[in-house]
């Protein structure tokens, strides 16, 4: 009598059950895979770009072109605070420092001539000399970053030491300047988009590229709180 195989309903089930789930693996790898790709791209390409396609020298230029076109004799601050200084403070650093909590801006301010200008784009955030200072606001304080930045920065430090989210930065939002052991505190009250600033009655103004290819900026304004 020939034996006969039999393969219980069960056994069948178990298999087909455990196919499903290995071709769900599959997919799940997949996507996770992608999805990969996809942050690496969004997180690195424009500064692979901005460094190597459109040359951040190009980029450099712009942000310089964009002050020293600029017209020399502006107006004054319109609010009433040119005389007040906030209060000595030991414990705090004695680097002029900038912090913007809604876009997580952390970083310092360096301070660079005209012709050195580069060298403090590579590093963080800079103050354009001819302009004020917090505590000199005779005219406005310019602070100029690049928006993308280089290939050797992380998207850690970009985004803590550039303007890469100045576009976010809205209406109402604070700004935080620490100038010779004093807190400064700022208001945004304005922003425009073009080539050139177009409110010089502001204590403070914050400008970067748009994009990677444009040659229009982002200007966000902002006056000092007495506080």
């Amino acid at each position: 009598m020939s034996s006969i195989n039999f393969i219980s309903p069960d056994f069948v089930k178990s298999l087909r059950k455990l196919q499903r789930k290995q071709k769900f693996v599959l997919k799940l790898s997949k996507t996770f895979a992608l999805l990969g790709g996809l942050f690496f791209v969004l997180s690195f390409a424009p500064s692979i770009w901005y460094s190597l396609g459109a040359r951040v020298d190009d980029f450099s230029a712009a942000i310089l072109k964009t002050v020293t076109g600029a017209k020399k004799e502006v107006s004054k601050p319109s609010n009433n605070v040119l005389d007040w200084q906030p209060a000595f403070d030991a414990r705090l650093s004695r680097d002029t420092t900038l912090k913007i909590p809604s876009i997580r801006v952390d970083t310092k301010i360096n301070e660079a001539t005209y012709e050195s200008f580069e060298d403090a784009l590579k590093l963080s955030v800079w103050r354009v000399p001819d302009f004020g200072t917090p505590m000199d606001r005779s005219r406005p304080m310019i602070l100029a970053a690049h928006r993308f930045g280089y290939l050797a920065w992380s998207n850690l430090y970009r985004r803590k030491n550039s303007f890469y989210n100045l576009p976010k930065l809205k209406v109402g939002d604070l700004i935080e300047i620490t100038y010779k052991q004093r807190k400064y505190t700022y208001e945004v009250y304005g922003e425009s988009r073009g080539e050139e600033i177009t409110d010089y009655t502001a204590n403070l103004i914050l400008y970067t590229c748009e994009t990677l290819n444009s040659k229009l900026r982002i200007f966000k304004y902002a006056r000092l709180l007495k506080i």
